[in-house]
């Protein structure tokens, strides 16, 4: 184990070149995220004022790192070498901090879609219990009424002719169950509470009067 530390590691000249390059790296990833709009795909939009200013911070620190550096050369002193605790050897972690972010630079993040939903259970209005119930502010006028107030609404009184002559006004996309007959299909969104990761799906279902739902293609935006 020891013979393969050996020749894994890094001059100190080189592990501070990786350092900064991954710090850089990871600095630039977060603000082009944001910059592109990526950002809402993958965390909550509270959480992003926090994530630009963690991508500023790390170009700051990239900057002073390399200004560091740049005085040490002058000086023509040798780099310091900081011990730490380890599985990897050093260099060997920023090195892979580095690749992920390059890879996060070259693949782009896509929006959930329908089969997510379906995998998700796009038909459990369980999940609506994960949202804050003190949050819940019924709109004045049921065309303003989003698809989260529709769904507690209908959940608190299910009656369908309790809502007969309503307007609704929502955006989401297109899901086909097939649990439910070809007039019927569900507009859905999803929620994300904290990142990608714990997003679920909220939907209701919407009766066509006239034809079937081949005519609304699963994944498109209504």
């Amino acid at each position: 184990m020891t013979s393969i530390r050996n020749r894994l590691q890094f001059s100190p000249h080189w592990i501070a070149l990786i350092d900064i390059a991954a710090i850089s790296a990871w600095g630039v990833l977060l603000l082009e995220y944001w910059v592109n709009q990526k950002l809402t795909l993958l965390i909550h939009p509270n959480y992003i004022p926090l994530s630009v200013t963690t991508g500023f911070l790390l170009i700051a620190i990239a900057v002073y790192r390399i200004w560091t550096l740049l005085q040490i050369r002058k000086s023509k002193k040798p780099l310091p070498v900081v011990e730490h605790l380890s599985i990897l050897p050093p260099g060997i972690g920023s090195l892979l901090l580095l690749m992920v972010a390059i890879l996060g630079l070259i693949i782009t993040p896509k929006a959930f879609a329908s089969q997510t939903a379906l995998q998700r259970g796009v038909g459990d209005v369980v999940t609506l219990t994960q949202v804050k119930p003190q949050s819940f502010r019924v709109a004045a006028k049921p065309e303003q009424r989003t698809i989260i107030d529709w769904m507690r609404t209908l959940q608190v009184s299910p009656e369908p002719d309790l809502y007969n002559g309503q307007k609704v006004r929502v955006q989401g996309f297109v899901v086909h169950p097939k649990e439910l007959s070809p007039e019927y299909f569900r507009i859905t969104r999803f929620i994300v509470t904290c990142c990608a990761a714990d997003a679920y799906p909220v939907s209701f279902p919407v009766k066509l009067s006239q034809g079937d739902r081949t005519s609304y293609s699963p994944d498109t935006w209504l």
